[in-house]
């Protein structure tokens, strides 16, 4: 599947658009403050977004993580997991495809296929799947990011993370079958676009 609109226009649209209350800006400057210690100390972070599943929202924190540090050029490695397996759905995959991602499959399965993700601009990729966030994959230390709704009492908690942020988003997966089911994951996609693009460029700000 190709897209018309690439990556970066998305990115930086889904920023300009995006508008934060309060609480939730001083969160995503904790999340940013956190992340610019462990890079002044280490020189290196490695981000690990976490939800139960690992098949939508942790999904996109890691491939929005993966695209902010190519774009603000910072070492900073995104992963993600779950404390359970699924698969990278489907409709996560295919909004990701409409803003400017490849996906190249790299290991077929009907349960839960690995995916090689990039976008047009990089030789670099990422690996998607469905995995634990403790995954020999998920490089350590790391820097848990939860992103299960706040009422969710299944949200892990993560006692090995260096640093543990909770960054809660609403889960798309209410749309999964509707009409609205493609707006529904657009609106996420962006929302998740933005906030990483605010906290990474906070990160940069903080290293400048």
């Amino acid at each position: 599947m190709t897209s018309t609109i690439s990556a970066e226009n998305f990115f930086l649209n889904a920023y300009d658009k995006i508008t934060l209350s309060d609480d939730r800006k001083n969160l995503l400057l904790k999340i940013s403050e956190g992340i610019l210690e462990e890079y002044k100390k280490e020189g290196v972070v490695n981000l690990n977004f976490i939800c139960t599943h690992n098949s939508r929202r942790s999904q996109l924190g890691q491939v929005w993580g993966f695209f902010a540090a190519n774009y603000f050029n910072l070492n900073i490695n995104s992963f993600s997991g779950g404390t359970e397996v699924t698969a990278f759905f489907k409709n996560t995959v295919k909004t990701l495809q409409k803003v400017g991602f490849t996906f190249n499959l790299e290991n077929f399965s009907h349960q839960n296929p690995k995916y090689v993700i990039s976008f047009k601009g990089t030789t670099k990729s990422i690996l998607g799947f469905s995995k634990r966030y403790d995954n020999e994959v998920n490089k350590k230390p790391f820097i848990a990011i939860t992103t299960c709704n706040n009422a969710d009492a299944n949200c892990p908690f993560i006692p090995e993370a260096t640093y543990r942020f909770h960054l809660p988003f609403v889960d798309p997966k209410s749309s999964d079958g509707t009409e609205l089911q493609d707006e529904t994951y657009l609106i996420t996609n962006e929302q998740i676009a933005a906030e990483i693009y605010f906290i990474f460029s906070n990160v940069k700000k903080g290293l400048d």
